[in-house]
């Protein structure tokens, strides 16, 4: 490999955006993934003839003007076959109330919302006039956080007057709106919130960042939208890798880096890599585009790598992101209510909240008359972590037992009801994602790590940059594309190039 060559280290939405946007504009670029398949958090397994996907089960982005559509639009690849959510969710509080529907219609959501949870229009009111003005300032590709001038100008390039009335409130969190609206004693309001919330930023609603929080809130509706993609998930990654391929690639699937050392004295980058059969593979280059967990960069950077001490003190001091403890199911059909919706959120006492996603009857995920149903909570990786061999079988177990009783009493099903049951652990998304104790997600979007506020693309150590779900916008599959979309743009800045890819109105 050549000096000016550029490394994409894991195959996940984030380094196949990343990889197969610098190969377009014809840069030698080498993806590296450990796994035998690409995806990530996004993948997708089989079990005879059932298709799980691994952990996203929700797409945002396919809309037109979405970061997917742009991105595809500008590789020259198809959008998949999808179809929008509605509703996106239907949210349980088990409270004895109905379903709270999160309809694609905004006029339809905006009776639900106030039906479900009168009086608080106010701070609906607000959030829509906050995700307005944060869509508009995302979709002008700002640069966050600001590292250098050039950042600063891309910055600035897409502020307008509404960013900065909404800008006061960056130090905010959801539970802020709550009290400024007058919303804060409404209880079945605020676990409502702070369920939603959990699934999008780690955190509840008095730790999720006002700017963040009221953009996912209104994510499943129109002129935005969720979407189920025909399939499985693994189409986005079969897609981005397709059009890495086309334009000239290098692929190395099943190989794992295990080092990456900095010469200072030629600015590029020694790293080690190992394939299945544990032969070595070492590989020279410029710049290294790191999609993993920065967490990672603390076993693969050795102390004398280049890695300044204050920036592995940085790393080593950010807040570890939840794991989740995942059940995958097979039943058939007609065991299941007739009008349950795709994606269903639960409250439970002891788990905070379940979220449940079923296939639908022609996305290919299972045969004719049977379902998939996927259920996940999420756990605490350190309880995981440290467990000896019995002691992990015990509390799989129990979790496992924990999960089904509440999914049979969900949907009224019996123990025989289900033809196939798996579970993962945060030790199971250990070994398929390879992410430090299976840790999903990525840093939670409170106020002091969110935005302007968050960890930096740019990395102190010159050619070592980060996207994946720990950077702004954050995680899902449209966040990590608008972080590998802003990488790139910052890495060919450096090389004196532009990339620009068109906006829709």
């Amino acid at each position: 490999m050549s000096d000016e060559s550029i490394i994409v280290v894991g195959g996940g939405i984030a380094g196949l955006t990343s990889a197969a946007l610098l190969a377009k504009e014809g840069y030698q670029v080498t993806l590296v993934e450990a796994h035998t398949k690409l995806g990530g958090c996004a993948g997708t397994f089989k079990r005879g003839p059932y298709t799980f996907d691994v952990g996203a089960t929700q797409v945002a982005g396919l809309e037109k003007g979405g970061i997917h559509h742009r991105l595809f639009h500008y590789l020259d690849i198809p959008l998949p076959n999808a179809r929008i959510l509605d509703p996106g969710c239907s949210v349980d509080l088990c409270d004895g109330t109905g379903p709270i529907n999160l309809w694609h219609d905004p006029l339809r959501w905006e009776k639900e919302r106030k039906e479900q949870f009168p009086g608080s229009e106010i701070f609906w009111s607000l959030c829509s006039q906050i995700h307005k003005s944060n869509w508009a300032f995302v979709d002008r590709d700002p640069i966050l956080p600001v590292r250098n001038f050039w950042d600063l100008s891309q910055l600035i390039r897409a502020i307008r007057p509404a960013n900065l009335l909404t800008g006061v409130m960056s130090k905010l969190t959801i539970a802020d709106l709550l009290t400024i609206t007058g919303c804060q004693k409404d209880k079945r309001l605020r676990r409502f919130l702070d369920i939603q919330l959990k699934l999008y930023s780690q955190e509840a609603a008095n730790r999720t960042a006002a700017l963040y929080g009221a953009t996912v809130l209104q994510m499943a509706q129109s002129p935005r939208g969720l979407w189920h993609l025909h399939g499985s998930m693994q189409i986005l990654s079969d897609l981005l890798k397709n059009s890495f391929l086309r334009d000239g690639g290098n692929l190395l699937i099943g190989h794992r880096v295990t080092s990456i050392f900095s010469d200072k004295n030629t600015n590029t980058f020694d790293v080690k890599v190992i394939d299945r059969r544990m032969n070595l593979i070492q590989l020279h280059t410029s710049d290294i585009v790191f999609s993993l967990p920065p967490q990672s960069l603390l076993d693969l950077i050795p102390i004398d790598g280049g890695l300044s001490t204050t920036y592995r003190k940085c790393i080593n001091k950010l807040p570890k992101p939840s794991g989740a403890f995942v059940f995958y199911g097979a039943l058939s059909r007609s065991e299941l209510p007739g009008d349950a919706p795709g994606h269903i959120q639960i409250f439970d006492n002891h788990f905070g909240s379940i979220f449940i996603s079923i296939s639908m009857e022609d996305d290919q995920r299972a045969p004719v008359g049977m379902a998939t149903l996927i259920a996940s909570v999420f756990v605490d990786v350190d309880h995981w972590s440290n467990l000896d061999s019995q002691s992990y079988v015990s509390k799989k177990d129990i979790v496992s037992r924990k999960i089904i009783t509440i999914l049979n009493k969900k949907f009224g099903l019996l123990e025989t009801s289900w033809i196939h049951k798996e579970f993962s652990t945060p030790r199971s998304f250990e070994r398929w994602t390879g992410r430090p104790d299976g840790i999903v997600g990525g840093l939670g979007q409170h106020p002091t790590q969110f935005g302007p506020f968050g960890l930096s693309s740019r990395t102190p150590l010159r050619g070592l940059w980060l996207c994946g779900d720990s950077i702004y916008p954050g995680e899902g599959t449209a966040g990590v594309s608008q972080s590998a979309m802003m990488v790139v743009r910052q890495l060919m800045e450096r090389k004196g190039r532009s990339l620009n890819i068109p906006v829709f109105n």
